[in-house]
């Protein structure tokens, strides 16, 4: 089965043992339940426009072991192509269900990542960790996995290292290593899409120095394993989202977990790191490249919705939209700036030794710092363009509309250029998209955009610039740099 269709995935996480929590309560099933149904309802039409034949180039693509047809996220990013399919999918989700389908996502990139620095372990060190990648590589594909990817630990006090935290379970790590495999333990924190995943792909959260051997670990986890309690995250629009009605749009709606592990046993061949500390600071910048290359994809998809959802407020209030045509201009060259940017670093990357093909770091990162940007100023113009009805909170629940005694009239109070019901729904959906549970993680989601400053800042050729500047200007004089003033 290289293909699932949409039903065949949710019968799939309908048969996983429970293992998550929220409001103190376990989800029994996670395909039904409103924290998490659709999120799983979301990740279920990728699944079936893998099948559609005007949808399937985006959400499938080719095996690098078989060349048989594969879902997407499942597939090695082999070539700059590839690494746009990845954003040109990410794009089209969000017109699917207006937010982010995690469980296609990250686990996918971790994967990709573990596929080269395990061909240069086994390369450098004689392991045989590649080997493992690649027939893990195969079941997946087979059994068409939908994978959650854990990269984010708990971290402690950020001031000191893993092996300093008080608590070493703050961070992920390997508590014994035996014959057939390892025992692993600590926190994952605000991980993305788990609910709607079959297996979570651990890796380090940072580049680690030899004294933080027990932390570098990757290794491949089924989500519904013996060991791991997964604890849903509350969103601000929670009460909203688990309600019926037009409080929260039906399409999707991502999910975000904490994830206990209390000595889970890992058999070996789904472990991909245990203790290799130098190629931690690798497998890092690799994430990150591929991973903020395409976020400017999703951000620029949800722009997409955004625009939309704005144009049906305006006309739902009674008014055209040639009066905010400059707002929606600048909505969608806000979205074409990530989005391009991002391409930019694809078309500027490189294939590795090992296959995968890896964007440029330097944009990618730089991306990183538009995307904790300019969604934000999307946002507020959206909620501009829609009125107070969109952002002010002064709107009533759905089950008010629904009252005998007063509901008719609400509807009659909404009533502009449509009807109640439709511009309460309009509204909603603003609300839900600029200040709601439909928000990416813009600002922090893949990383904090000082830490991609930080890349910028230090993959930039400075002295470069200045030396052809003093050429370009005919100066022959040294100019160094002024030492630091001192204190």
């Amino acid at each position: 089965m290289a293909l699932r269709s949409g039903e065949q995935y949710v019968e799939s996480i309908r048969k996983m043992r429970p293992n998550i929590y929220k409001w103190g309560e376990l989800i029994k099933d996670v395909t039904t339940h409103p924290a998490t149904r659709l999120h799983v309802q979301s990740v279920k039409r990728s699944y079936d426009l893998s099948h559609d034949p005007e949808k399937a180039a985006i959400y499938t693509a080719k095996s690098h072991l078989t060349g048989e047809t594969v879902h997407r996220w499942n597939s090695l990013m082999q070539s700059a192509e590839d690494v746009m399919g990845n954003s040109n999918m990410k794009r089209e989700q969000y017109h699917q269900t207006g937010t982010c389908q995690g469980a296609t996502c990250a686990g996918w990139t971790g994967m990709n990542v573990l596929w080269d620095i395990t061909w240069q372990m086994d390369r450098d060190l004689g392991t045989h960790y590649h080997e493992r990648v690649k027939k893990y590589w195969k079941y997946m594909e087979d059994n068409a996995i939908a994978m959650a990817g854990a990269l984010t630990d708990a971290k402690g006090n950020r001031s000191l290292r893993p092996s300093q935290q008080a608590n070493k379970d703050s961070n992920l790590h390997v508590k014994e290593i035996r014959s057939d495999g390892i025992v692993i333990r600590g926190f994952k924190c605000q991980i993305c899409g788990v609910a709607a995943a079959h297996e979570i792909i651990c890796v380090p959260g940072s580049g680690y120095g030899e004294s933080e051997k027990d932390f570098c670990v990757a290794a491949a986890v089924p989500r519904d394993v013996e060991g791991l309690t997964i604890v849903e995250t509350r969103r601000p629009s929670d009460a909203r989202d688990e309600e019926e009605g037009w409080d929260a749009p039906k399409a999707g709606n991502i999910t975000q977990t904490f994830l206990i592990f209390d000595d889970v046993f890992v058999p070996n061949d789904r472990v991909f790191m245990c203790g290799e500390a130098k190629y931690t600071g690798r497998l890092l910048m690799n994430f990150t490249s591929i991973y903020r290359a395409a976020i400017g994809a999703c951000v620029a998809g949800q722009g997409d919705i955004m625009i939309g959802a704005a144009i049906n407020m305006a006309r739902a209030n009674g008014l055209s939209m040639r009066p905010f045509q400059d707002k929606l201009v600048q909505m969608a060259v806000n979205n074409e700036i990530t989005y391009g940017l991002g391409l930019g670093s694809m078309m500027r990357g490189r294939k590795q030794p090992s296959g995968l093909f890896v964007p440029d770091p330097l944009l990618a990162h730089a991306n990183k710092t538009q995307v904790a940007k300019l969604p934000y100023e999307t946002k507020v113009i959206a909620q501009d363009i829609s009125g107070g009805i969109a952002e002010t909170g002064c709107f009533p629940s759905f089950k008010d509309f629904q009252s005998t005694e007063y509901g008719k009239k609400l509807l009659e109070a909404l009533t502009a250029g449509a009807d109640g019901e439709t511009r309460a729904r309009a509204a909603r959906l603003v609300e839900w998209l600029t200040v709601g549970g439909g928000i990416p993680g813009c600002m922090h989601g893949g990383g904090s955009p000082d830490g991609a400053r930080l890349v910028v800042r230090a993959m930039t050729k400075w002295e470069d610039y200045a030396a052809e500047a003093k050429r370009i200007a005919g100066i022959t004089a040294d100019l160094p740099d002024p030492a630091p003033a001192k204190k």
